[in-house]
């Protein structure tokens, strides 16, 4: 439960620091220098524990598609899709990843079905994320920007599969997160030379602290708990910390921006936390 709580809250960063970088970067370029960072995050660890590279090519064709969903897709359409949306409507849309997580956990894993805890626990976090934002911010997904939308909604849905591909992969959690943000570093990093160019100015340095601390946090460290995590607890499970982001973010909003707290937000809390002790409930088998 803690990990979950910890991984919520450093995720629930990344929006803030997104906000601030992305009008230089471009989403492109952001993306690209906070997996490179990173990878180079995770380097010295990974290569003094000994960076084995898988022989199979199976594993290899898995942990591509993996860093494409995890990675490289998200990263871009998330942070596009950031520069006309408001935080609490891709709250909304980044909370209907566990809906797709429960089904897609049941129909392709053998060991993390659905269950009345798992249902309970969804439809507690996603009324959680509902009080959170409020109808105001739900009013803003019927008029806002649609491909912003959009955008973010295919963000929250390529992590669900790559979180059903990362159970198939067989290696353990940092050397997985190195290969795969290196991967993804080479991937995005060759796309905005390619369609961006080189950037023809430095980033300013409150942009320059959020890539920093975006590729250090949400990126590098944040990975290796996601990958434990669901191998773990299962995805499904996993994915109802999604839920605790928009928490998260707005106590930050309140914490560095000083926006109000609303009881709202703690009854909210309340709701989603409920949800992820709830969603270990085993349930009982019947003779």
């Amino acid at each position: 439960m803690i990990l979950l709580l910890t991984a919520a809250a450093i995720w629930a960063s990344v929006f803030v620091a997104i906000k601030y970088a992305v009008p230089e970067t471009g989403p492109l370029w952001l993306a690209a220098i906070r997996v490179t960072i990173g990878a180079a995050i995770l380097a010295p660890y990974a290569i003094w524990r000994g960076v084995v590279l898988p022989r199979e090519l199976m594993v290899w064709v898995l942990i591509v598609a993996m860093t494409l969903f995890n990675i490289v897709i998200p990263f871009f359409l998330i942070s596009w899709a950031e520069q006309t949306l408001a935080a609490g409507v891709t709250s909304i849309l980044m909370g209907t990843g566990p809906f797709a997580a429960l089904i897609g956990s049941h129909f392709l894993t053998h060991d993390d079905k659905i269950t009345g805890p798992k249902l309970v626990a969804v439809l507690l976090g996603f009324s959680g994320i509902v009080l959170v934002v409020g109808l105001d911010a739900l009013g803003g997904v019927a008029h806002g920007n649609l491909k912003a939308q959009a955008a973010a909604l295919c963000g929250s849905l390529s992590y669900v599969v790559a979180g059903l591909l990362i159970r198939r992969i067989d290696v353990p959690p940092v050397r997985l997160s190195f290969i795969a943000l290196t991967i993804g570093a080479i991937i995005l990093v060759a796309a905005a030379l390619a369609i961006d160019g080189p950037l023809t100015a430095m980033p300013s340095r409150s942009a320059s602290i959020a890539l920093l601390l975006m590729g250090i946090f949400p990126t590098g460290i944040a990975y290796i708990l996601r990958f434990h995590l669901i191998r773990t607890v299962g995805y499904s499970t996993f994915a109802y910390s999604i839920n605790l982001i928009p928490v998260f973010g707005v106590f930050l909003g309140v914490i560095l921006l000083g926006e109000p707290l609303h009881p709202q937000v703690l009854i909210a809390l309340a709701l989603i936390v409920t949800g992820l002790f709830v969603a270990r409930i085993e349930p009982k088998n019947r003779d």
